[in-house]
Order: structure tokens, then C-alpha cells, then sequence
């Protein structure tokens, strides 16, 4: 009885071989990102947290882009030079694994996100994210203190009505406890 191996150890070399030389061809650029969509409200720091792996030392692109066009936010490579361009270098904090904190968050930087890596060969891969800033609405605030103080008047009143109202009912006491009493005059 003949036993049929499909795999010996020559095939497996010649797979893992080709696997590898086309990896290193292709880049094998690899993004990991736990959260693209993200929420935030006005003043607000949002954290575009990445994980950036590739063969080579990677270009990481960060680009913005909304209905009136798109931004370069700044290029960098891991521990190399951070080039974080004149309208982004106050409220932007980037890091070597391709991660980026964007500070002090205003309703224009509601949009997409472009992060673009590429490799020495010129092989790239994007990841998008998705940025929505909420207005903080002070109106809100607003109706609060007024409710509040609504609500303190009406506890004042009810106070007040109570406090009159033990007062009458004191005076009502007294009166009949004098008509109770004989001949007291």
C-alpha cells in the first residue's frame, strides 16, 4: 500500500519562498486601526489611533478631505523628521507607529481622514476614518439654569404656602381652645 504525501518538505519551502518574494515585492504594508469612526464634540481632542507595519521605513501621509477639497495635515517617517504643515503644526500631534491626535477640535474639521502609507519600493495602502464634530449647544445650558430657577421659585412658593398655611392653623388652635374655656374674660 503506497502512502500520497500532498505536501513534503521541498513544496513547502517553494510556498513559503514565493509567499515571502511576494510580500517583499507587494510591500505588505499593514494598517491595524480599532476605531474609524469617531465623534466628538467642540474643543474636543480626537486620537486617529493606527498601527503602521511594514517591510521598509513607511511615509505615513495624514490628508484631509471634506466638501470644500482636501488638506495635507503632514508627511512623516518613523524616526525621521515630522513635517506638519502651517494650518494643522498647533493642534496636531503625530506619532512613529502612524497614529495622530488632532487638538482642540472645531465644527470645520468634520469630514474624512486619509491616512496613506507608502513604502521605499512605492508600494502604498490608504485607511480612511471618519470625523463628525458635534456642536456644544449652550441654548441646552440655557434651558437648564432656567428650569432650575423655575423650579427653585416654585419650591420657594410651596414653602412659603406651607409656613402660611401652619400659621392659620395655629391661629385656628388658639381660637378654639379660648372658646373652649368658660368664662375666661
Amino acid at each position: 500500500m503506497r502512502h500520497f504525501r500532498l505536501w513534503n518538505v521541498h513544496n513547502v519551502a517553494v510556498v513559503l519562498s514565493v509567499t515571502l518574494y511576494m510580500c517583499h515585492i507587494a510591500g505588505c504594508i499593514s494598517i491595524h486601526s480599532a476605531q474609524r469612526n469617531l465623534s466628538r464634540s467642540v474643543q474636543e481632542d480626537a486620537v486617529f489611533s493606527v498601527d503602521v507595519s511594514s517591510t521598509g521605513v513607511p511615509t505615513i501621509e495624514w490628508t484631509f478631505m471634506s466638501g470644500a477639497g482636501s488638506r495635507s495635515i503632514g508627511t512623516w517617517q518613523p524616526g525621521g523628521n515630522i513635517n506638519i504643515t502651517a494650518d494643522y503644526s498647533s493642534r496636531v500631534r503625530a506619532y512613529e507607529n502612524g497614529s495622530m491626535i488632532l487638538m482642540d477640535l472645531r465644527l470645520q474639521d468634520t469630514g474624512f481622514y486619509l491616512l496613506t502609507v507608502t513604502e521605499p519600493a512605492g508600494s502604498s495602502k490608504d485607511v480612511g476614518f471618519v470625523l463628525r464634530v458635534n456642536e456644544v449647544l449652550y441654548e441646552d445650558l440655557q434651558y437648564l439654569s432656567i428650569t432650575g430657577l423655575a423650579l427653585g421659585v416654585v419650591a420657594a412658593l410651596l414653602m412659603l404656602v406651607t409656613w402660611l398655611l401652619h400659621k392659620a392653623c395655629m391661629k385656628v388652635k388658639a381660637w378654639r381652645l379660648r372658646k373652649q374655656m368658660p368664662g375666661e374674660l
